[in-house]
Parts: structure tokens; C-alpha cells; sequence
């Protein structure tokens, strides 16, 4: 739930990201966070399931996964993020446990395309916000993990149209998912699995 000490950290980091983006700090050392209303939407996605399995592909610094956290805190669940810039996984540490949410969210640390092929559970949403030459194959990987009902939602799909256009294209032609684009912030696919692939 979003309590003082969640607050407090979304603000900080909030603060940071702006600062950094204001400096001109090289886009790989910056936190490359969602926007706000993104956050807030991902958490008015989870908060209301019940049990709700979260699967993050990119937490950077954490300020998307305090959302998610926040959210699931609720009604029960978790959140699993996958990270490999090992100073963003040690301010993600940092950070969740400022909020108070390391109940409600792990880290796997690494190479995602390493390490999700090793995680074995299944999730209800997967949030993916990788690096965009990336998202193709991360779904394919994360689709496996996935039952009928899941939702897949992609961030930067039209920020970053000219590499993300095709993952868009590839959804909507996919039977197995219904998906749609929502143009809040920098572009969400919304994929819903409607049954397992073949």
C-alpha cells in the first residue's frame, strides 16, 4: 500500500531521475524509470488481484518494482526482478528496503536471458522494460511462465517505436494473446494470454 515510507522513496527517486536527466548523465548510468502515471497504473493493475505473481524484467533502481510491491502488498503476492547492472541491484536493495516492501519483492541478480530460464514458477503479470533489441526474445523466454489470464505489459512501445514496433505487430497477430497498445507515457502492449502456446 502506498504508506509515508513508500511515498517518500517513489518522491526520492522521482527527484533523482529528473536530476540526472537534467545533467545530461549518460543514459546507461541513469535510472531509466517509468513515468509516474506508469507506476501508477501498474499498481491499480496488480493491488486489486489476489495472490497476484509478479514477474519484472529490468527493475533497475526499483522504482517501477516499489509500485508493483505496493501493490500486491494488499490482497497478497510477490514481486521477482530480474536486474544485471550490479550498481542499479545494489540501489534496488537499498531502495525496497527503504519502502519497507522486502517482504513483497526479491531480486534475482544477472543476465536475464540466464536467469529467467532458470526460475521455475508461474506468473500472472509480467512487466517488461529491458533493453528494446531485447523484448522479442524476453517474451519468448517469459512465455512459458505464463497461464491463460496473464498479462504481459511492455513499456517504451511507442517511445521506442522503430525497434518496438514489430514486438507490437507480433502480439496483435498472435492468437494465443489478445493485445492492444496503450498510449500512456512512453507507449504500453498490453497482451493477455488466452491460452497456452502451442
Amino acid at each position: 500500500m502506498l504508506d509515508d515510507r513508500v511515498r517518500a522513496v517513489l518522491a526520492r527517486l522521482e527527484e533523482e531521475d529528473a536530476r540526472e536527466r537534467e545533467e545530461g548523465v549518460a543514459r546507461e548510468q541513469r535510472a531509466r524509470q517509468v513515468a509516474r502515471t506508469t507506476g501508477q497504473f501498474l499498481f491499480s493493475l496488480v493491488a486489486p488481484q489476489t495472490d497476484c505473481e509478479v514477474l519484472e524484467i529490468g527493475g533497475s533502481r526499483g522504482y517501477s518494482t516499489i509500485w508493483l510491491a505496493a501493490g500486491v502488498r494488499y490482497l497478497g503476492g510477490r514481486v521477482l526482478s530480474l536486474e544485471h547492472d550490479p550498481a542499479k541491484v545494489d540501489a534496488w536493495q537499498r531502495n525496497i528496503a527503504d519502502a519497507g516492501l522486502d517482504q513483497w519483492a526479491e531480486l534475482v541478480p544477472g543476465d536475464a536471458f540466464e536467469t529467467l530460464p532458470a526460475i521455475d514458477d508461474v506468473f500472472d503479470v509480467v512487466f517488461l522494460d529491458a533493453e528494446k533489441e531485447q523484448y522479442e526474445e524476453l517474451f519468448q523466454l517469459a512465455r512459458g511462465k505464463l497461464e491463460p489470464a496473464a498479462l504481459i505489459v511492455a513499456d517504451n512501445v511507442l517511445s521506442h517505436a522503430d525497434p518496438l514496433a514489430g514486438y507490437s505487430r507480433a502480439r496483435q497477430a498472435d492468437r494465443t494473446l489478445e493485445s492492444v497498445t496503450v498510449p500512456l507515457d512512453r507507449g504500453l502492449e498490453l497482451s493477455v494470454v488466452l491460452r497456452d502456446s502451442a
